[in-house]
């Protein structure tokens, strides 16, 4: 491994931190280098903050060695105006000799115009160490600005003979089949995605709150597909602990963190239009079966994971059908969790 890779590897650590506090943004990390040695580092830690270059030149002691130093970032520096100056014009400012970039950002805005305007300065700029790793990292972001579309990944648990509920079950109550711990690991899952996604019949059935109570963090946007509006209006997802969408055939309104959205049809892509409109980047969906089959069909899918626990059951709903590549499986207090993609 180069020096150069060794330090884009610390920039991966770095953005990591910022998972689930940053979106719509992409999480990045940088790191500052003099005389091969750190002496800066930063990252993007909330929404509207400071970028990561900027967090990482505000790190270092000794300002004056900035113009001999190299910084490494893993997303090309912004070139723009928006809830921030651009990066680019901060590494230009602080006359740095050279500029190690992970990938390209994708971003209309900014896209080669971060690269150029640092080499129209004289800097020395190096493009795609460790791209693929960096890509990555931020695949919800790439997803969202090159398919126009949110980043779907698809999850649900299922029993060891492959069901998804109890049908001799007691109604409204839920009959757990995975862990404890993998419930909580669920619930960070949910804290990395702007939104969660249900069907009309899992609220109905299982009245989910659908946030991360088990863990610190933000709440995901709630999603419910109910194309006559047929949900009660004391369920636990149109509660104010966060914004809930409801797509409908019927109305459009809203009123404080509720908002109720018209479609011609319930359909995968309509419904992903209309979240790529409002700029929502990443939808979790969890259920039920209909839902999560309609997007399978329709091949609008980046991810599954799927948990399969130790229990059985007599009878229930069976789980959706999926073809793709497993790209991981673990053992995780007793749950098989594996992690698809498509093919």
């Amino acid at each position: 491994m180069t020096f150069d890779e060794q330090m884009m590897y610390r920039c991966l650590q770095l953005a990591a931190l910022g998972r689930g506090n940053v979106a719509p943004n992409p999480m990045v990390g940088a790191v500052i280098v003099h005389e091969g040695k750190i002496i800066g580092e930063g990252y993007h830690q909330q929404f509207g903050g400071p970028h990561a270059e900027v967090n990482a030149v505000n790190a270092v002691q000794q300002v004056e060695l900035l113009s001999e130093s190299t910084i490494y970032v893993t997303l090309e520096p912004c070139s723009h105006f928006g809830k921030t100056p651009p990066c680019a014009n901060l590494l230009v400012e602080k006359k740095f000799k050279r500029v190690v970039v992970g990938t390209l950002d994708v971003h209309a805005k900014v896209y080669k115009k971060g690269i150029k305007r640092l080499e129209d300065h004289g800097i020395d700029v190096t493009v795609g160490i460790c791209e693929e790793e960096c890509q990555e990292l931020n695949r919800a972001f790439f997803t969202f600005h090159e398919k126009k579309r949110p980043f779907v990944l698809l999850k649900w648990a299922q029993t060891n003979n492959g069901l998804l509920d109890n049908s001799k079950g007691n109604p409204g109550e839920i009959t757990w089949i995975s862990a404890h711990e993998t419930q909580v690991k669920v619930h960070q899952w949910r804290n990395e995605f702007q939104s969660i996604m249900v069907g009309k019949n899992t609220v109905i059935n299982d009245n989910p709150s659908l946030t991360i109570r088990a863990i610190e963090g933000r709440n995901p946007i709630r999603i419910v597909l109910d194309s006559r509006n047929e949900i009660p209006s004391t369920s636990s997802i149109l509660s104010s602990a966060a914004e809930t969408i409801v797509f409908n055939l019927e109305k459009n309104s809203s009123q404080d963190h509720l908002n109720f959205v018209k479609l011609p049809e319930l359909s995968p892509k309509l419904i992903l239009e209309s979240l790529f409109e409002q700029q929502i980047q990443s939808v979790l969906i969890e259920g039920g079966k209909k839902v999560l089959q309609s997007f399978i069909d329709a091949k609008l899918w980046d991810e599954a994971r799927i948990i399969t626990g130790k229990s059985s059951f007599e009878s229930g709903t069976s789980a959706p059908e999926i073809n793709g590549q497993k790209i991981k499986e673990e053992v995780f207090f007793g749950d098989h969790i594996s992690y698809i993609r498509p093919l």
